[in-house]
């Protein structure tokens, strides 16, 4: 009896299997940054790792080379309130059966993957462990920095009434040209700028719980949407 059961409960298990939907799979996602921590390997290796939560994004729209000049896939995650969204986002969400846009829109170029649907949601399945990532953040701003803390510049004598201590020190040139150079480093507004770091590697995958580990830190302050593409994607 046990084993009439048990095919029976195999059966109704591959028919859902058929049943269910496969997820489109892309080679670019996104994720929110939610901190740094460390594992260890099989070896008993100390490993820092960044956590990024990659929770579905949806599709929202396929683009193509006869509509839209390019192939596309745009994609969206966390639902706006009603009041919120604008009439274009509404309409466009209308075809998938939700009635409010999203927070977070992204485009990820190229081909678009056959099993791609409107309304379907992303799979995190194209990202393996050991696969090397290239990962794009906004930097951490730090507002308007002086030389020292945004060039590493040395500074002066801190006593004795130097007067110079963290100056930048002269910047002018001698009779011709006359003019302080472009890219001149001197004081501005340091940080909050996008960056790339390319050969990340990937330590762990939870699709069920939609977490991404990477070795290594990436940009960005806790909850910055961060870009996580294979290593060499032209995006």
């Amino acid at each position: 009896m046990s084993d009439e059961i048990k095919e029976v409960s195999d059966e109704a298990a591959a028919t859902d299997n058929k049943s269910a939907p496969k997820l489109p799979e892309l080679d670019t996602v996104f994720g929110l940054k939610k901190g740094m921590t460390a594992i260890y390997s099989e070896s008993g290796v100390r490993m820092p790792v960044t956590v990024l939560e990659c929770k579905p994004w949806t599709v929202t729209q396929l683009k193509t080379n006869d509509k839209d000049g390019y192939e596309a896939v745009q994609i969206g995650f966390k639902s706006k309130k009603i009041k919120n969204s604008t009439k274009a986002e509404v309409g466009q969400v209308k075809k998938i059966k939700l009635e409010a846009g999203f927070q977070y829109k992204k485009e990820v170029r190229g081909e678009v993957p056959e099993d791609c649907e409107l309304g379907s949601k992303v799979s995190l399945a194209a990202f393996k462990v050991g696969q090397k990532v290239q990962v794009t953040g906004k930097s951490k701003g730090r507002g308007f920095s002086g030389v020292m803390k945004r060039h590493g510049f040395a500074g002066g004598p801190a006593s004795h009434g130097s007067g110079f201590h963290r100056r930048p020190g002269s910047i002018g040139m001698c009779t011709f040209p006359g003019r302080v150079m472009p890219g001149k480093k001197m004081p501005g507004q340091y940080g909050s700028k996008n960056i790339t770091v390319k050969g990340l590697e990937v330590v762990a995958v939870n699709e069920a719980e939609n977490l991404i580990l990477i070795k290594g830190s990436i940009p960005g302050a806790f909850n910055t949407m961060v870009k996580l593409a294979l290593s060499g994607t032209k995006r």
